[in-house]
């Protein structure tokens, strides 16, 4: 049997829950379980544009309207980048916005919900901060948090790998998380008895199976490592160009070899470099670390 493709790439993500509705509203519900239960949903962008598999920057995220006209913004994200969140708000206060025409009553307004399952650690800093994994955000006093202005607007983020590391309470959720961690370990997806689940199960084995399906996969997973790599080349570069100008100034004219190590130095060597630029008193003394 083919290996199993990978749920959260995104492209294999969107297959798998745009085309079958019914499995997207038990994710939905399960990922949002203190909100009322919606019985179905539209999917407003099921289709996938080839351009969209190679776009530097794109991800590709399902669109869904359910039965009282609440908007769901779901996606996948396997890499951190610096602005991710303000556009996770941007696009979910362009999805509100859209809700209404021009004379239309605001009463009229419902939920725009976000939902973001996030393939890497994102708050990190506190000890707090590591022992959450769950993550909700709404409009709120900052001295009065029970005072808000509702949920209209609202973003949820669930890190993936620290909410499995963390051990959730057995249920729905953790079922999830089990199947987006370990989709690959078929002992331990044997013991997951949650139904959805096991029905994306199903699904995931159906997509895999084909071979038109596995292809695409490899296009989008390939673009993501040729943006990544892109990002760091780039960034490589900066920190390069930034060190050059730096030793010059302190040392003077650099000689060839020293040019050599700085395009051939990885990111790590080029931040250990920077560290010691203003204590080192010489090139070789700086090399040295």
């Amino acid at each position: 049997m083919s290996e199993l493709l990978d749920p959260t790439n995104d492209y294999v993500f969107k297959r798998l829950f745009a085309e079958a509705p019914d499995l997207l509203v038990d994710l939905i519900n399960d990922l949002r379980p203190d909100l009322p239960d919606i019985a179905s949903v539209e999917i407003i962008n099921p289709n996938i544009e080839p351009t969209e598999l190679t776009g530097k920057y794109i991800i590709l995220d399902v669109l869904a309207r359910d039965g009282e006209g609440n908007c769901y913004n779901i996606e996948v994200q396997v890499r951190r980048y610096g602005a991710w969140h303000k556009r996770g708000v941007f696009y979910l206060a362009r999805t509100l916005g859209s809700q209404l025409s021009a004379g239309e009553d605001y009463q009229e307004l419902r939920a725009s919900v976000g939902l973001h399952l996030l393939d890497f650690d994102l708050f990190t800093e506190t000890a707090a901060e590591r022992e959450q994994a769950i993550w909700r955000f709404e409009m709120r006093d900052e001295r009065q948090p029970n005072i808000s202005l509702g949920n209209v607007l609202q973003m949820n983020l669930i890190e993936l790998n620290k909410a499995d590391r963390l051990g959730l309470p057995e249920g729905p959720l953790r079922a999830w998380i089990t199947f987006f961690k370990h989709w690959q370990e078929e002992l331990t997806m044997a013991n997951v008895s949650h139904e959805p689940v096991k029905r994306a199960m199903n699904r995931i084995r159906e997509l895999s199976a084909d071979e038109e399906t596995r292809r695409l996969a490899f296009v989008r997973e390939r673009a993501l490592r040729d943006e990544v790599s892109f990002l760091n080349d780039a960034r490589r570069e900066g920190e390069a160009h930034l060190l050059t100008k730096q030793m010059k100034l302190k040392f003077g004219e650099l000689p060839e070899w020293v040019q050599k190590r700085l395009n051939s130095a990885t990111p790590e060597q080029l931040d250990a470099w920077g560290e010691h630029i203003l204590t080192a008193n010489s090139l070789d003394e700086l090399f040295k670390h």
